[in-house]
């Protein structure tokens, strides 16, 4: 890993929207190899949790696709079609050459990535977290969801920690908008020793 390696110091910390753009652009070529050396278990993780609540065939969103690790392991697990949305290009780019997705394209920050039921599901791996997409992003997710549709996501052991994630999503549960389906912490970085919940919720 490079001196430039984001992890290091901490990529866990807020910051605007377009330091997290160049962050991720800069990062787009070696973001791969990076986290294979650290042990990244999240979007086989978060892959596998969707499967356990969707049998069936349908459209599945990666949102924040990055340069297509959980399209990778949602395509291992027989989704299809996938798409992807990222808000960076260079990361897009990187995704699109994997020939994993029938599409990808480049979305606007803060913006619902798609009309809502435009996909059956929409996965959000490492991606509405601290030093990522800001909290408010579980709304603007959950605005692209028709009612039966599903959300899988995760909260790094950070975004945990901060507690302005988990009261978003407390909240749009308590006010009916979202139930529950499954929720299971387990490894995110092994050379971190940081874990991650993987979640998976229903649009009611």
């Amino acid at each position: 890993m490079s001196d430039k390696d984001p992890l290091k110091p901490k990529l866990w910390t807020p910051r605007p929207v377009a330091e997290t753009m160049a962050v991720y652009s800069d990062w787009a070529e070696s973001y791969d190899a990076d986290l294979a050396k650290r042990g990244y278990h999240t979007p086989q993780r978060v892959a596998q949790a969707l499967r356990t609540q969707m049998s069936e065939d349908g459209p599945v969103l990666d949102f924040g696709c990055g340069t297509g690790l959980s399209g990778k392991a949602l395509n291992s697990l027989g989704f299809d079609p996938i798409h992807g949305v990222d808000i960076t290009a260079e990361m897009a780019e990187q995704a699109r050459a994997k020939n994993i997705y029938e599409r990808v394209w480049v979305g606007t920050p803060g913006q619902p990535p798609c009309p809502a039921g435009s996909y059956k599901a929409i996965v959000a791996t490492g991606v509405i977290s601290l030093g990522a997409a800001p909290p408010e992003s579980l709304s603007i997710v959950l605005a692209s969801l028709s009612s039966g549709n599903l959300l899988a996501f995760s909260f790094n052991d950070p975004t945990l920690e901060d507690g302005r994630y988990d009261a978003v999503l407390s909240k749009l549960v308590s006010d009916g908008a979202l139930t529950i389906l499954s929720r299971e912490h387990g490894p995110h970085l092994d050379d971190m020793k940081m874990g991650a919940d993987v979640i998976v919720a229903r649009r009611n």
